[in-house]
């Protein structure tokens, strides 16, 4: 038989189905089986309020659905034009497995379903998922293919939409007329070396002389770009002025800023948000909990304030640096504090706001990169009329267990929703913390 057309049977690992609760979906034709462990291990994360909890209840729902004892014996069907769902018993260890793996570690279990239905079908392909690195290794270590979960991945991270482009050797005139009133021109003006993406940005260049423009699809017209203050806060290039831009037109529903640390992600988005505040009925700024050392938050001493004032407390730092650096902008500092005390302004997790009313907000959302495509999608599908979503991070600096470069929430979004003219990206790529810190960054 030829390998391509070999069927294939599929071991989910747990952290697999509290990824996607719909991974059984995922693998045609082929074979799924879920070992008894999975099941015992999604029991834990059955109560809850946070995706993980989701995932759980919504996997359990749908297999109890799929009723029957046959389920345990040969399967049932997943779905027209799909493969079958198995559930497997856990099964006690032979001697030689058990002199590498103890028993007394679900991981493990997972791993000897795989090892069993590669030795009871020797006429199939059988590849343990598992978003576990080192669950993979072992995998491999025994001769058992193992791979990642990887259907909402991006592809070719090198090909991710930056937001802004450089155009050399404009038409002179093009540029002079865009200095002029009313700062814009139709777009057939102007020979680009590739079709513009909707809200994309530009650095249009003629010789010596340049100007910052953007693409305007609603108008179907190149718009200039100019620099804007914002609660004190002065873009020092031009990533940074194109991404203040979009952070203050109230016409774009949705940011994604990236960049590495000290490129000014949030401080650019918090002020932004301040500066807008007229505009919208509160100020939401939130960053998901990543424990250190995969422990809950739980084994940290204090209440629960005190417990997440670590995770919380660069925000308040960014709030510090707009409050407290520029003194001409005294009495918008004391509106500042009255903000916050009257909570139109609210800086906490995101799991303690994501259940809250989205409706005209002004949302900031710092660190998304540590987020699931899943959490992404539920925070975007629930924003309600007039609100403004925000989502800054770095997506090559990933504290998230189970996430990557190419896994995680940020880079899903900004890879499907170029395109759309309600959405405008920028990557950030020069640091303006210090030369200390920019050259760390770069050398280190």
């Amino acid at each position: 038989m030829n390998d391509e057309k070999r069927e294939k049977i599929f071991i989910l690992d747990t952290n697999v189905i509290l990824h996607d609760s719909d991974c059984i979906y995922k693998f045609e034709e082929n074979q799924v089986v879920i070992p008894i462990t999975v099941i015992e291990e999604l029991d834990k994360f059955k109560k809850g309020n946070d995706t993980l909890n989701f995932h759980a209840r919504k996997f359990l729902r749908s297999i109890d659905a799929m009723h029957g004892d046959k389920i345990f014996e040969n399967g049932v069907e997943i779905g027209k034009g799909l493969g079958r769902l198995r559930v497997k018993l856990s099964q006690k260890f032979q001697e030689d497995f058990e002199v590498n793996f103890s028993s007394d570690k679900p991981d493990h279990h997972i791993l000897y379903i795989a090892q069993c239905q590669y030795k009871d079908h020797p006429d199939k392909d059988i590849v343990l998922v598992s978003k576990d690195v080192n669950l993979r290794m072992k995998a491999k270590s025994i001769g058992i293919e193992a791979q990642d979960y990887k259907s909402d991945h991006v592809t070719d991270i090198s090909d991710i939409y930056k937001g802004y482009r450089i155009e050399e050797d404009v038409n002179p005139d093009v540029i002079t007329q865009l200095h002029k009133r009313p700062n814009e021109i139709e777009i057939d003006s102007v020979k680009f070396q590739k079709d513009l993406w909707p809200n994309e940005y530009m650095i249009m260049r003629s010789g010596k002389q340049s100007v910052l423009a953007r693409f305007d699809a609603s108008k179907n017209k190149i718009s200039r770009v100019d620099k804007h203050l914002a609660q004190g806060i002065v873009p020092r290039n031009a990533e940074q002025t194109f991404a203040m831009n979009a952070l203050l037109d109230d016409n774009v529903e949705l940011v994604t800023i990236t960049g590495r640390a000290g490129t000014g992600k949030t401080l650019l988005a918090l002020a932004s948000a301040l500066e807008s505040k007229k505009h919208y009925r509160q100020i939401f700024l939130a960053r998901p909990i990543v424990p250190l050392s995969n422990k809950d938050i739980g084994y940290l001493p204090g209440d629960a304030g005190e417990k997440i004032e670590p995770y919380m407390q660069p925000l308040f730092d960014n709030l510090g640096v707009i409050k407290n650096d520029y003194i001409d902008y005294a009495k918008n500092h004391k509106q500042i504090q009255e903000t916050l005390q009257k909570e139109k302004l609210v800086i906490a997790p995101l799991a303690y706001i994501r259940g809250r009313s989205l409706v005209n907000v002004y949302f900031i959302v710092d660190e998304a990169q540590n987020l699931t495509p899943h959490e992404i999608k539920t925070i975007i599908t629930r924003a309600g009329e007039g609100t403004k979503l925000v989502f800054t991070g770095d997506i090559f600096q990933i504290d998230h267990p189970y996430l990557d470069t190419y896994s995680n929430g940020l880079s899903h979004l900004i890879d499907k929703m170029r395109g759309q003219k309600f959405y405008t990206h920028i990557n950030l790529e020069r640091g303006e913390r210090s030369e200390l810190a920019e050259v760390a960054s770069n050398l280190l």
